[in-house]
């Protein structure tokens, strides 16, 4: 097992800078998801730890070492790709055998290494089948066998369940934490899906655009986002956010006046905030309700989506562009054109001061960044 660092990391093709001065400690045995939208750049670090594309500036250390040039197969590392790559003619104990082969292992070594990749990954009575004959999950439990048998410091893993349906990579999210909690390994695990990174990380990195916007837990990102971008990506369904100015500055947070008239107080440290700035309040799906006092923001409910466990309702408003969404009890009754009034306790509301970045919230809700 192994930590890595990485210090004022950049990668630039010709004058193109696509990755920025990238500060990043991993410590020994975590399990680190990278996420963000498609072109953030989280595939492009991966591949910079793996040593499979150079450092244009900057540091890399694993395990305290740097190696910056030392070529993939001498970093430690193992990697598992998007797609599987299993040689066809072999069965899946060759397949599993092939690096070590190809590493001088001798005979028993390998056997004892494939038979206890395949025991720890519940396909020990596989191991005869060509990749032909396996299911989806199986021929990726196949992929990271390989690399188990290798007793790497480092694991990465480059979106590998994105080719399976739905309900297997729910599956295989439950196979990935328990081979985490079993092998004791520094895992590093890209992904698009902010629920696949909230589901498996002990630690988020949020990229955007070459740059690391926040590292933290699942629950910091969640509930004390940095800025506006961590504040939008994670959480399924995203936050909403309503556009508005500073009316006023307490002890008790920042009173946000929207275009229509209406205000919302939002428990916040008022920091630099003066009345007339721009602001935006964020508050998520589960934490807007419909007030049955007719108190709060007037919207008209565009759709209802009922999942059973509960329902969501779509909503246009002035005040926010993208419209809103508001989670609700599955048996409320509402309908396409109601009109309604929704409130947030100050408690749970977001705010983002013109260029994104987060007021620190008060109470409760308030955790370290």
């Amino acid at each position: 097992m192994a930590g890595l660092t990485l210090r004022n990391v950049s990668k630039r093709y010709d004058d193109n800078e696509v990755m920025r001065d990238i500060n990043l400690d991993i410590t020994d045995g975590d399990f680190v998801v990278f996420v963000g939208p498609s072109g953030c750049g989280k595939s492009t670090l991966m591949r910079m730890i793996a040593g499979l594309e150079d450092i244009s500036s900057g540091d890399l250390k694993i395990d305290g070492v740097r190696v910056n040039d030392v070529p993939p197969a001498k970093r430690g590392i193992a990697m598992v790709f998007q797609s599987y790559a299993l040689y066809p003619h072999m069965s899946l104990y060759d397949n599993m055998a092939f690096g070590l082969k190809l590493a001088g292992a001798k005979k028993p070594e390998i056997d004892a290494a494939v038979r206890n990749a395949a025991k720890i990954l519940h396909i020990d009575h596989l191991l005869e089948r060509k990749p032909k004959q396996l299911s989806g999950g199986q021929r990726q439990r196949v992929a990271i066998g390989r690399a188990i048998t290798r007793k790497p410091k480092v694991f990465l893993f480059d979106e590998p369940l994105s080719n399976l349906d739905a309900a297997l990579r729910v599956k295989m999210r439950l196979e990935f934490a328990r081979l985490h909690d079993e092998l004791k390994t520094t895992m590093i695990y890209v992904t698009h899906d902010q629920v696949e990174a909230m589901a498996l990380a002990d630690k988020i990195v949020v990229l955007s655009a070459g740059n690391i916007e926040q590292v933290g837990t699942p629950n910091e990102l969640y509930h004390a986002p940095a800025n506006r971008f961590v504040a939008g990506f994670i959480g399924s369904p995203k936050m909403n956010f309503l556009d508005g100015i500073v009316q006023s500055v307490s002890q008790e947070g920042v009173v946000v006046k929207f275009a229509t008239g209406e205000t919302q107080l939002a428990a916040v440290e008022p920091g630099s905030a003066r009345p007339g700035d721009k602001v935006t309040v964020g508050v998520r799906p589960e934490h807007l309700h419909v007030s049955r006092s007719g108190d709060g923001l007037k919207a008209k409910v565009l759709a209802v989506e009922s999942l059973g466990d509960a329902a969501y309702l779509y909503i246009e408003s002035e005040v926010a562009a993208d419209g809103l969404i508001a989670r609700i009890p599955p048996l409320d009754r509402h309908a396409h054109g109601d009109w309604l009034y929704l409130a947030a306790t100050p408690d749970h509301c977001h705010l983002f001061n013109s260029d994104g970045v987060a007021f620190k919230r008060l109470g409760a809700h308030a955790l370290a960044a």
